[in-house]
């Protein structure tokens, strides 16, 4: 096991339920119709597969290890700006989720802010993504030690047992290919 290339998989996912909350954005913006169950299911995604599975096994493993073993300029310089935006991202989502909460209940202007809080998280992160494959990853590759690379192959193999990794990517892929379906019915 590779753990940079388990997380550079996994953000493919979620480069692509990426794609998918665009496409539920321009369905919205040119319709004025919010596919709500789309929407939602790519709140849980997000929230379940893309913070929980994936940022816990970044923010747990991989960046308390270049914390600790790199120091105190990579903690509080890269590694702060990447937790940042995963709480950047976060608030995002939960604006989402307020907007389309208040459009369901009928007022037509949280429509915007469905788009806006949406379009915003996948602006977010498809530079964050960027950052860490092309940055963070290959700076960790470089810079940390043999032993903690063997250190990492360990806690990530512990993590993904506690995270019932093959459990929860088959949910995941499963519904991100029904959500890519569903949005390629539209064009």
């Amino acid at each position: 096991m590779n753990p940079i290339k388990v997380l550079k998989d996994e953000h493919k996912n979620i480069l692509r339920m990426l794609k998918v909350v665009k496409s539920l954005c321009i369905h919205t913006f040119n319709t004025k119709e919010v596919y709500y169950e789309g929407f939602y299911s790519a709140i849980d995604f997000i929230r379940n597969y893309a913070d929980k599975f994936h940022h816990g096994k970044e923010e747990d493993i991989l960046f308390k290890k270049m914390s600790s073993e790199l120091g105190e300029a990579i903690e509080k310089g890269p590694i702060f700006g990447m937790l940042s935006e995963h709480d950047l991202g976060r608030l995002f989502v939960k604006n989402l989720e307020d907007a389309l909460i208040e459009a369901e209940k009928g007022n037509n202007n949280a429509k915007v802010d469905i788009i806006a809080n949406a379009t915003a998280y996948t602006d977010l992160l498809y530079r964050h993504i960027d950052k860490e494959d092309n940055a963070i990853y290959s700076f960790a590759e470089r810079q940390l030690k043999p032993e903690s690379h063997k250190e990492l192959i360990s806690e990530f193999e512990k993590a993904e047992q506690n995270l019932n990794s093959s459990e929860t990517e088959k949910k995941y892929v499963s519904l991100l290919e029904e959500l890519e379906s569903y949005v390629a019915s539209l064009k």
